[in-house]
């Protein structure tokens, strides 16, 4: 008898460790994804001896495609994500980060409001990006072209329309790895938005 209570724990253990095993065995063995940001960060503009003038961001559109947290990719006809790679936040929220981010570095006119201020915006400013891709213009195999496309719309506290402008910038990475592909986007978006500010600071002086 006391044989068979001293078995009884032992095979239950045993039956537990055998179920415990069964599961960590239906567990998917996934590759963990690499994350990856852009920063955009931009050397500021030289310092302009206009007046000041204050810009609220309202409105604006990020292309759906490129707006999550994946690397579009643009080979001929056809559009793929790049694998076991992501954004470390959607694309169209890093964007946004970058966007302000120049705007604070700025050293000209424009000051960007916050979203408690825009009621004392001089000028109102409407940014979409409509395209944001890495394009294999040159072949699958040799290291694609990053574009970034955006148009921006300025507009008086009027309502005047004070200018619209469509800027792209493209920036070929330095080889076919997403480091490199990453790398070409940093630099790409940095440009696209040094030329914006920059405009915003000429158009609204």
């Amino acid at each position: 008898m006391n044989a068979l209570k001293r078995t009884l724990p032992a095979l239950a253990l045993t039956a537990c460790a055998a179920l415990l095993a069964g599961c960590i065995t239906l567990l998917p063995n996934e590759k963990p994804a690499q994350l990856y940001r852009f920063d955009g960060d931009i050397q500021a503009p030289a310092a302009s001896q206009s007046e000041r003038f204050t810009v609220a961001r309202l409105g604006g559109s990020f292309v759906q495609s490129a707006a999550n947290d994946r690397m579009l990719t643009i080979t001929g006809s056809r559009a793929a994500y790049v694998a076991d790679s992501r954004w470390v936040s959607p694309a169209s929220v890093l964007f946004n980060e970058a966007l302000s981010r120049a705007f604070d570095a700025n050293t000209g006119s424009a000051r960007l409001l916050t979203r408690g201020d825009y009621g004392k915006a001089d000028y109102v400013l409407r940014v979409d990006v409509t395209q944001f891709e890495a394009d294999y213009n040159q072949g699958a195999r040799a290291a694609p072209e990053v574009v970034v496309t955006l148009r921006a719309t300025l507009t008086g506290s009027d309502r005047v329309l004070a200018g619209s402008r469509k800027f792209e910038t493209r920036v070929r990475a330095r080889d076919n790895r997403v480091s490199a592909i990453v790398a070409a986007y940093d630099e790409a978006v940095s440009q696209a938005l040094g030329e914006l500010v920059a405009w915003t600071n000429n158009r609204g002086a």
